[in-house]
């Protein structure tokens, strides 16, 4: 007994199997991850360095350079870029795909503080951050209005918003794209020249004069008293009042040198919403996150914030990316769904019977669900390549229906009844089919062996998702053609439907069939000329071929 006979002898194991695949995959399809591309870990590692008044070139000779150096000795780096700039030292460090992010981060960071006593003194710490996957944020939410200015909105969304959403699973960070508080002191060159001053003598004196103090406590017999010291300026005025130098006896304050005001940290960025002022967020995910599964965390959290917003500040989801993954998504499944139409409308079409068309009806569905169970099992995820994977897979499933459908058909047209036509030709197709699997296997085995970003591209649409749909497909094959056309009484085979439709399918397909009948009652004229200079006449019936003389 051949594997193939079981299921045909078998019919309720063989809906049994059938149903058990249906189930599975469904199941599968329903916990499978839903993200716009596969998992891919690039991650960017960025080390800023501030070097306050330092040129360009003073801050790549000493900055940049010794930093960049030893960062090139980390392992996984895929390409180093630098930027120098006006008091300002940037280096990001492209590590290789799918390389730790973790362990990049730890080993930057280790190259980096062996560097720190190379820096020049006045040089801030290096500071260290890494991000995982594109550039661009998943989500930009905008918090703007009329009765607020800028910085106020930066310092609410800072001490109240920021640690809400840094807080949801799968949210890497929060990062606030906005003016922050400072306080600045715009200093006039006349008047500081008048005084002989410099703006250097200007900001030792802010800083002896503005710092924390830790002073420490008081212990009695009975009593233990904290002790502390307001040596901080936390007021304009304040500022405004400082002491910058004695001369001739009159004292000098900031207010006489400068214009102090609290204003934002940086002018260099203005963020606008609607042409109206307002501080972002930025929604960064954090590694590994499903980008669908963090949106929508976002999305509940908003009317939260919402509600407890001050009066006169408004927000708005600006930009979300999710929505475009959901819309593309929702296109492929349905151009997937219609691909599997129009393949079972061709195939009625081109086999011209009913009861042929059910057999990849049946198989080619069910084919694509059984594969996700497969998927799940390996690892992957519905997007937009695996969903890809499984249009350019309807065209490998059917292949196989169509032909045991034929090949059981050729059998009965041979006199044979429909179980032993049934049993015949799924005994023919077995190895035919098993080989035509193998040699599409063959064909795609080496993009595993591909590098890089592309090779995960390629290796996600055309090897394993079709792969998965042609093992099923070559079990449902079988079994599903075989139950139908060993059935001589199912509903299909007899009835009013067969009776009223058998007329106008057979004058189609005799019209369809038209156009390839030989004009002159099966005789068609060839003429080859061979190598030789002969020619030779071949007649297409029951005529001998003639042969004819040199051309």
């Amino acid at each position: 007994m051949r594997f193939t006979d079981i299921f045909i002898q078998r019919p309720v194991l063989a809906t049994v199997v059938s149903l058990l695949i249906l189930l599975l995959g469904a199941r599968a399809a329903m916990e499978m991850e839903i993200r716009q591309y596969p998992e891919l870990e690039s991650t960017t590692v960025t080390v800023t360095t501030a070097y306050p008044g330092a040129s360009s070139d003073l801050v790549k000779g000493f900055i940049t350079t010794p930093l960049q150096q030893a960062m090139a000795e980390a392992s996984g780096i895929d390409y180093l870029t630098s930027t120098s700039s006006q008091g300002r030292s940037t280096i990001e460090a492209k590590m290789v795909l799918n390389y730790d992010a973790n362990a990049a981060l730890a080993e930057i960071q280790a190259k980096v503080a062996s560097q720190r006593n190379v820096l020049p003194a006045d040089a801030q710490d290096p500071v260290i951050s890494s991000t995982t996957g594109d550039s661009t944020a998943l989500m930009y939410i905008a918090f703007y209005g009329n009765e607020l200015k800028v910085p106020q909105i930066t310092d609410y969304l800072t001490r109240v918003v920021q640690p809400k959403l840094q807080a949801l699973p799968g949210v890497g960070k929060a990062d606030l794209l906005g003016r922050k508080f400072a306080l600045r002191a715009w200093l006039d060159p006349e008047r500081l020249s008048a005084v002989d001053m410099t703006p250097q003598e200007v900001v030792q004196v802010l800083l002896r004069n503005n710092y924390q103090a830790a002073v420490g406590n008081t212990e009695g017999k009975y009593t233990k008293i904290s002790m502390t010291s307001d040596t901080d300026v936390g007021d304009p005025n304040q500022f405004r009042e400082l002491v910058v130098k004695e001369s001739d006896g009159s004292l000098i304050r900031l207010k006489d040198i400068a214009r102090v005001e609290l204003g934002s940290e940086t002018y260099d960025q203005l963020a606008l919403y609607k042409g109206q002022p307002a501080t972002y967020v930025a929604i960064e995910l954090s590694p590994g996150a499903n980008p669908l599964t963090v949106a929508e965390l976002v999305k509940n959290e908003l009317p939260d914030i919402e509600s407890q917003l001050p009066s006169g500040l408004n927000v708005r989801l600006a930009y979300d990316a999710s929505d475009f993954i959901d819309s593309s998504i929702n296109e492929v499944i349905q151009t997937l769904l219609e691909a599997i139409l129009i393949v079972l409308v061709v195939v009625f079409l081109c086999l011209g019977s009913v009861r042929a068309a059910v057999v990849p009806s049946v198989a080619v569905p069910l084919s694509l669900i059984g594969g996700a169970f497969v998927m799940l099992m390996m690892g992957f995820s519905l997007n937009l390549l695996t969903l890809l994977s499984m249009v350019l897979a309807i065209g490998l499933v059917v292949d196989d229906a169509i032909i045991m459908v034929e090949n059981v058909h050729r059998h009965i047209e041979q006199g044979e009844s429909r179980f032993d036509a049934a049993i015949n030709g799924a005994r023919e197709m077995a190895v035919p089919i098993i080989a035509m699997t193998t040699t599409l296997v063959a064909v795609y085995a080496p993009i595993g062996f591909m590098g890089g970003a592309g090779r995960l591209v390629v290796y996600r649409i055309c090897f394993h998702p079709g792969g998965h749909c042609r093992d099923f497909r070559h079990h449902r094959a079988d079994t599903v053609a075989d139950a139908v056309w060993q059935n001589p009484q199912a509903p299909w085979q007899s009835g009013t439907l067969r009776k009223a439709g058998r007329a106008l399918l057979q004058r189609a397909f005799q019209r369809l069939q038209s156009g390839a009948e030989f004009p002159d009652d099966n005789q068609v004229r060839c003429d080859l000329l061979c190598p030789c200079g002969a020619g030779v006449h071949l007649l297409h019936g029951d005529d001998e071929p003639e042969r004819a003389g040199p051309h």
